[in-house]
């Protein structure tokens, strides 16, 4: 199974857009095979994508927040996620840990309330374009990991991790596929084969089968390319399994 996840990031602007971009994708979807597409859209859209969806796709929201319930005013958290149908939440992006100074013990505390809520978490690690010219990069990563999913068995709960280089995000410069390879078995020489790993940043039609089967990643979280239905319709259409001709 290879899974594509699709992060709108704080995007559209309004629901007619966030529509005509989710019917692109479910439309991309039907002659997709092998493959698990999750929609994450802004939490505000999340009801319009799950009524357009109808089980072709699953839901996954950008963030929650690690207590159930309470006075946190502008937090979701991952029970609330779970009862509007999410199944997946991406936790820990690069731009979380920028912007609102997330760390890896908040992210942790967040994967812990996802996985006791019944969500499939996906962590965000990668190195930053400083650490990497400094010739560090997966000394961050490892931390981020082991950090990040302190407390959690692996082996016995659902995890997904993304390797996603911050340089590479949004900039149209992805990682090569010999680097990310590297990095991909840096990963499961920490966890093991049984976590799904995923490549992020600047993916595209174009370069996403590589980071497939040569860098040998079991999926892709994708960013720009997912506002765009036909570029991602493209997307889905080179690395889904083509059907096998009949003998």
């Amino acid at each position: 199974m290879i899974y594509v996840v699709a992060n709108w990031k704080c995007n559209p602007t309004n629901t007619k857009e966030a529509k005509k971009i989710t019917a692109g994708i479910l439309a991309a979807v039907k002659s997709a095979r092998g493959t698990e597409t999750v929609i994450c859209p802004p939490f505000c859209y999340l009801d319009e994508v799950l009524e357009a969806a109808k089980k072709t796709v699953k839901l996954g929201a950008q963030d929650c927040f690690w207590e159930e319930s309470g006075a946190y005013t502008g937090e979701l958290s991952a029970w609330q996620l779970k009862d509007v149908k999410c199944q997946y939440v991406i936790i820990g992006h690069s731009e979380r840990r920028k912007y609102f100074g997330e760390t890896n013990e908040q992210t942790n505390k967040k994967i812990k309330a996802a996985v006791s809520a019944g969500l499939t978490p996906i962590l965000c690690v990668g190195e930053t374009r400083e650490e990497r010219v400094g010739g560090s990069i997966t000394q961050p990563i490892e931390a981020q990991i082991k950090e990040g999913l302190a407390g959690i068995d692996v082996f016995q709960t659902a995890v997904i991790v993304a390797y996603e280089p911050v340089w590479a995000i949004g900039t149209g410069q992805a990682c090569s596929v010999e680097e990310a390879n590297y990095v991909r078995q840096f990963v499961n020489n920490i966890l093991g084969d049984k976590v799904a790993v995923l490549y992020g940043g600047s993916v595209n039609a174009d370069n996403a089968v590589s980071y497939l089967k040569d860098a040998k990643f079991n999926g892709l979280l994708v960013g720009g390319v997912s506002l765009k239905p036909d570029e991602f319709s493209k997307l889905l259409t080179n690395v889904s399994e083509k059907p096998k001709n009949k003998v």
